[in-house]
């Protein structure tokens, strides 16, 4: 079955589908609808509002604790209030998938700022994903948890306010039941992160990036399409949507996950086409990385 969802609509239905137990968030536009959705339609999915961002997290983070998947969702700067046990959990990880959205408003069009939320996955040192469309929103939540469960991480799914409120037709499916049974286990070394622990672990961390990167590089919703090859774009999320509509015929590396990125992958598009430019909102994020590996951009936030 199909049916046209916004964005928010679309996160909530990939949450439901991905066989999610608790969910818990701090309303603030562009994400409330999130929530809205998931508490009027999913009653599968116990969902609750909490006082603020950072109990909302913590409440999702201890339903993963006890191997439900769970997630927390919340505007752009809520993510501030939530990122000190935000920064804990990427060396704690998961037991239970843990997914973490988050809806940044380029353009201010219910905010205080316009901070870009794709430095968190960077500082954190855990991946991110960024749709493009309703469809992608509700793919990239499900997909969200399994690389959870996978990579023993919590995972950033960034959606804008031009996804979270466009419509789009989305494809729907059953919800699968997770592989993970939910059960309280004693697991002092893995949850405490006193230092001795916390050393080990930043090792893990490391390591865990680095199979990370590997799955970038073959993750299908990295894409080149190849077209003219006199100018390659290189983009991801609503700037995808917005750069093709202007430059239909250019060849374009589309990515799906911003963090961390494919460099073997980037390198190989730079191959294929004469002029390369990078199309996104707000910080030079994709720019700055992709030229920190050593490539040379033709433009990008200076155009």
């Amino acid at each position: 079955m199909k049916k046209v969802l916004t964005g928010n609509e679309a996160i909530a239905r990939g949450a439901f589908e991905a066989g999610v137990k608790v969910a818990a968030a701090y309303p603030g536009t562009p994400s409330t609808e999130i929530m809205e959705t998931i508490g009027k339609e999913y009653k599968t999915i116990y969902a609750e509002w909490a006082p603020n961002e950072k109990v909302a997290m913590e409440v999702a983070v201890g339903a993963s604790m006890a191997g439900a998947r769970a997630m927390a969702s919340m505007k752009h700067v809520g993510v501030n209030v939530a990122a000190d046990p935000l920064m804990t959990l990427s060396y704690v990880g998961v037991n239970g998938g843990f997914v973490l959205i988050t809806a940044d408003d380029p353009e201010l069009y219910s905010s205080q700022n316009e901070q870009d939320n794709r430095h968190y996955a960077r500082f954190a040192k855990i991946p991110m994903f960024e749709p493009s469309d309703s469809q992608e929103a509700k793919d990239f939540v499900k997909l969200g948890f399994e690389v959870s469960e996978k990579f023993d991480t919590p995972v950033m799914v960034r959606s804008v306010t031009r996804i979270s409120h466009s419509k789009g037709i989305v494809t729907m499916e059953d919800p699968v039941t997770p592989p993970i049974p939910v059960e309280v286990r004693k697991q002092t070394q893995k949850y405490t992160m006193l230092p001795s622990f916390a050393r080990i672990k930043h090792g893990v961390v490391e390591e865990r990036h680095l199979k990370l990167v590997e799955f970038a590089e073959q993750f299908p919703g990295n894409r080149m399409e190849i077209n003219d090859p006199s100018v390659g774009i290189i983009t991801a999320g609503i700037s995808y949507q917005y750069a093709k509509e202007v430059y239909p015929n250019y060849s374009f590396l589309k990515l799906g996950m911003v963090w961390p990125l494919p460099k073997n992958l980037i390198g190989e598009f730079f191959k294929k086409v004469k002029k390369v430019y990078v199309v996104e909102e707000l910080d030079p994020f994709l720019e700055d990385s992709i030229r920190a590996m050593g490539f040379k951009p033709k433009g990008g936030k200076g155009v």
